[in-house]
């Protein structure tokens, strides 16, 4: 973002602090949107960088919208000032807001304000905070007031690891600048903001995109341009066989959810692979799906006349599901491995290297450490991934509220759907089998992990709209409607 900031003033052209001003009435746009009582009282504490030169823009804009009560607070723990911050302090003083220098952090007693805009640090910050700086926050974080963060919240890391002692802004909301920080996607982030919000600024996009990076957000026209048309005179051949190992005498849902999530993400045949007891069910639940019963001798016959396999969702880790993965493993098949197949692999650490390139596995936070060792920060955890995934040249589905796609390319896609309504049982099993669905037709595991997510997100979060919880068989039923959705775009 320095960068594109730097170049947008270059070549758009723009004077740095008019893009000050076009951010501050961004924010300010949102702020409102959210606070439209202009008789709220609000403190604005700024630094004496450019955050805090957002933030005297901001209270300059607010006044103009009608706030009246807003008293500006200067953070002024060093000499340096940057030039838009001066700028904008000038014109501040010109407009007659209050204005309170703050010293030393016990100038901020006589704080009272029912709103508290943020502005003292902005995203340069790789270090916790100390002295002054520390006191002051958490002083104003046992205000308990609302909290609008500009940017950042202060004393939060923008990337890399962040600490398990946060002691910066405990912020109600943060509104942020053109793209979401990384670190919003870790859930380390909700000790620093509850929400945020992304607001456009303006800066060259056309710069933006053609920067290398190691993080991709996944956006909707990515999955427009994936997604492929039925064509005239395709048939159920045309959009391949997958094959589903799952279930168990008492996990028959999880076979039932992943097969009905492969049927409505579109693969020509579906066969689960489950146990003789689980017949009725699937007869009664899923007329379309094939049956292969599976006992404890099973074997899997030709696996490559699958387009697809996936193995795992409650299966159970019994010996004889021990013996079928790994027989899948050497017989050289690429696979979606999930729940109970990536549990024995835990235990079978020996089979994780023999994993076939382009297999797609699917594991949660518990389920990923229990693979590749103990992980006490999500920033370790992806960085594990990213390394996994190279090494096995395989992609690995990191689990979360955001999930990680891990590329053989050390890149990491970001899916921003889904929502908190989705935490139920049985959407992991959903999400494997229109992962399979989408690999039977042929799509490679990479464009297949990236639209699965997506859209397995975005199909939660329509549902959520009239939802309190959003159910996982309302999901895969939901599939197939998403798909056309986006695709008639």
């Amino acid at each position: 973002m320095r960068s594109a900031d730097q170049f947008t003033i270059a070549n758009k052209p723009i004077a740095s602090i008019d893009l000050m001003e076009k951010a501050a009435r961004a924010f300010v746009q949102t702020f409102l949107r959210d606070e439209f009582d202009t008789n709220k009282s609000v403190a604005i504490i700024c630094g004496k960088g450019n955050n805090g030169g957002d933030g005297l823009a901001i209270a300059h804009l607010l006044l103009t919208n009608g706030y009246e009560n807003i008293k500006v607070y200067i953070v002024n723990f060093s000499k340096k000032e940057s030039n838009d911050f001066a700028i904008n302090l000038q014109r501040i003083e010109e407009s007659h807001c209050k204005k309170i220098v703050i010293n030393q952090p016990s100038d901020l007693k006589s704080l009272k304000a029912d709103l508290i805009i943020d502005a003292i640090l902005g995203s340069g910050l790789n270090k916790a905070l100390t002295g002054d700086f520390e006191e002051l926050v958490q002083f104003i974080n046992k205000q308990q007031k609302k909290v609008y963060a500009v940017d950042v919240p202060t004393g939060f890391f923008a990337e890399g690891k962040l600490p398990k002692d946060y002691n910066g802004i405990k912020a109600y909301k943060t509104i942020s600048f053109q793209r979401p920080k990384i670190n919003f996607f870790f859930p380390e982030s909700t000790m620093a903001t509850e929400k945020y919000e992304v607001v456009d600024i303006d800066l060259d996009e056309a710069f933006i995109q053609k920067q290398e990076a190691d993080f991709y957000l996944v956006e909707e026209n990515d999955i427009e341009k994936i997604l492929q048309p039925r064509k005239l005179f395709s048939h159920k051949g045309t959009y391949g066989h997958a094959l589903i190992i799952a279930g168990n005498s008492n996990t028959m849902g999880a076979a039932l959810l992943s097969s009905m999530a492969c049927l409505h993400a579109g693969s020509g045949l579906t066969t689960v692979c489950i146990p003789q007891g689980g017949l009725t069910a699937l007869n009664a639940t899923l007329p379309e799906v094939m049956a292969l019963p599976r006992d404890e001798y099973t074997r899997i016959e030709n696996p490559k006349k699958y387009q697809a396999i996936a193995i795992g969702p409650g299966l159970g880790t019994e010996a004889e599901n021990e013996k079928l993965l790994e027989s899948l493993i050497m017989a050289n098949q690429a696979m979606i491995i999930d729940a109970d197949a990536l549990n024995i692999l835990g235990e079978r650490s020996d089979l994780i290297d023999k994993i076939v390139a382009n297999s797609i596995i699917t594991p949660h936070m518990k389920e990923f450490d229990r693979l590749f060792g103990e992980h006490d920060n999500w920033w370790d955890r992806v960085q594990t991934a990213t390394e996994q995934a190279k090494k096995q040249k395989i992609v690995i589905v990191l689990k979360n509220q955001y999930t990680f796609v891990c590329l053989p390319t050390g890149k990491v896609l970001i899916n921003p759907t889904g929502n908190p309504a989705m935490a139920q049982g049985g959407m992991g099993d959903v999400l494997t089998g229109i992962i399979a669905g989408f690999v039977a037709q042929r799509y490679s595991a990479t464009d297949a992990a990236i639209l699965a997510c997506y859209i397995h997100g975005k199909a939660g979060d329509h549902l959520a709209h009239e939802q309190f919880v959003v159910t996982a068989s309302q999901v895969a039923a939901s599939i197939s409607k998403e798909i056309k959705a986006l695709m008639s775009r």
